[in-house]
């Protein structure tokens, strides 16, 4: 894994990596593209110095290994990438290709969950969505047929509403597809058996809001909530009159004639979760896996036979069993620097954390030489993010700088979470505001790169914040009953910007123009040429060339 010095680029400590997580560079702009709208300076600065230096790359579909080009990236699958320099087969792809090959079935995740099928419940806990960012629906009703030709006789969803990576209000279109499909099952009891809003119940992550993971496991195995109702398709309806959008639904229980819950897990039962991606499934996993989980009082610990979609966590091993084996991401720049000496700085704050560490790194826990590596989070608020759209950009700024002006890092990596969480509240004014702050920071950051000599690299992992309305199939906006326009909340397909500069940059060396289709695996090969060495062969080719 020896790197070779770069011919052209010189080692010239610091190089500054900064991603801008949710900032897409998005065609359209127009009032509803907040990455336009808002006052950018130091990015339309970056933009200005034209196509040697500021370009697009792609960051969605097969370009960071989802099937089609309709599957919109996201931050793991985008940070696997940055942090690899390679396209790697990912989630969806993983799983479409096992259920095409039906080898999910034959797998050892599989016959460890299956013999509950003939005398007990097998229970799938999901987000009820063709998103493709967590969950698709077709995979579900995948697992499902398969089940029940596998002998299942007692099938049990508890599914969380999207809105958030698919239109907030198709809920409804959901529960009444899923309901439908659950009746096609012959000689199968298939019910919903509880469910909730994605940000209201089961799926937080990074431990942020843990009463998010009691109140999923209160309605989907001890069968309580504030809500009951005999009908799945009902509880939706009566749920949303109060004007929730579907990810914030509070937590509902089906219950029978006499009121009891129709899907409690008890012992002996499966618990299949059936979300591809890691980060807002490794809480609830715990809680089924561990014996001696403390996080909340789980009142009781079922023994049952629980398997996720994939193992959500490599090094703790979580789960131990598993649909689908994970990718194998090795050779990863994070694993590459560390093996030549080279020291690292990442740092975020509690939501995007795991991702300049974990995803950058192949889907691997902790450090590859901890005396090469300086991991820092910044612990995110608690509230709607709408609510306190600056985040905590000023902080990560501030520990970026810090670690800049220390000299002992080859290269510092900051993401900064602003774009892509306030943009999943749907709040254009709230979004304007996350990225004015962040382009503010991003100045701070490159005005200090440009003081101490150094190089930079700023780009982003996914679109999210450049289109904040729902639109036609001719890109105009799409307005309610009320007129108002109706917020976009999920990730675009849009590409993302990539700007390279920096006292110590070459004058020869600039973009190249024969990569129009390259990808976010491109970047990868183009910090480390920044950090004065050539790109280990295997990974996608730099961006940048010596003229």
């Amino acid at each position: 894994m020896e790197l070779a010095p770069h011919p052209v680029i010189p080692r010239k400590k610091p190089v500054l990596v900064c991603i801008l997580d949710g900032w897409g560079e998005n065609p359209v702009k127009d009032g509803f593209n907040a990455c336009h709208v808002a006052k950018t300076p130091t990015m339309d600065s970056l933009a200005a110095k034209g196509s040697a230096y500021y370009r697009s790359v792609l960051a969605h579909g097969p370009a960071v290994g989802l099937p089609t080009d309709q599957d919109m990236g996201n931050s793991e699958v985008g940070h696997n990438a940055l942090g690899a320099g390679k396209i790697i087969a990912q989630g969806a792809s993983l799983v479409d290709i096992a259920l095409e090959k039906k080898s999910i079935f034959q797998d050892a995740g599989w016959q460890y969950v299956k013999p509950a099928f003939e005398a007990n419940t097998l229970h799938i806990i999901t987000l009820l969505s063709s998103g493709g960012v967590h969950s698709r629906y077709d995979q579900l009703k995948g697992l499902m047929q398969g089940a029940v030709a596998d002998g299942c006789k007692r099938l049990r969803l508890h599914v969380l509403t999207d809105g958030r990576d698919v239109p907030d209000g198709t809920c409804h279109e959901y529960m009444s597809t899923l309901v439908k499909d659950l009746a096609t099952l012959e000689g199968c009891d298939a019910k919903v058996a509880s469910g909730g809003g994605r940000m209201k119940v089961t799926m937080d992550r990074y431990e942020a809001d843990l009463g998010m993971v009691e109140r999923g496991w209160k309605a989907h195995v001890l069968g309580e909530a504030p809500n009951k109702f005999k009908d799945p398709i009902e509880a939706l309806k009566k749920l949303k009159e109060g004007g929730d959008s579907d990810q914030y639904l509070e937590p509902f229980v089906i219950v029978g004639e006499e009121g009891k819950a129709v899907g409690t897990v008890e012992d002996d039962d499966a618990v299949v979760i059936a979300n591809f991606r890691a980060d807002r499934v490794v809480e609830i996993s715990k809680a089924f896996e561990y014996p001696d989980f403390k996080d909340f009082d789980r009142v009781r610990f079922p023994k049952v036979k629980f398997a996720g979609l994939m193992q959500y966590d490599g090094d703790l091993k979580l789960p131990a069993n598993y649909l689908v084996p994970p990718p194998l991401i090795e050779r990863t720049s994070g694993e590459v620097l560390a093996a030549n000496g080279l020291k690292t700085f990442a740092c975020s704050e509690t939501q995007k954390f795991g991702h300049v560490t974990f995803f950058w790194n192949g889907n691997r826990s902790g450090y590859f030489n901890e005396n090469l590596e300086t991991y820092v989070e910044i612990p995110s608020d608690n509230v709607p993010f709408n609510q306190a759209p600056l985040m905590k950009a000023r902080e990560i700024t501030a520990a970026g700088k810090e670690a800049l002006r220390s000299g002992k890092y080859d290269v510092v990596r900051v993401n900064y979470a602003n774009p892509d969480m306030v943009g999943h509240t749907g709040d254009l004014q709230a979004t304007i505001a996350a990225c004015e702050e962040c382009d503010a920071c991003v100045k701070e950051l490159l005005d200090l790169v440009d003081e101490l000599g150094g190089m930079y690299l700023v780009t982003a992992d996914h679109g999210n914040a450049d289109d904040m309305v729902q639109r036609n199939k001719k890109n105009e906006p799409l307005m309610g009953e009320d007129g108002a326009p109706l917020p976009l909340t999920s990730h675009t397909l849009a590409p993302v910007p990539v700007a390279i500069g920096g006292p110590a940059l070459p004058a020869t060396v600039k973009f190249r123009g024969d990569l129009p289709k390259a990808g976010l695996a491109n970047v990868t090969a183009t910090y480390i040429n920044l950090m004065g060495y050539e790109a280990p062969a295997e990974m996608e080719p730099s961006l940048i060339a010596a003229n």
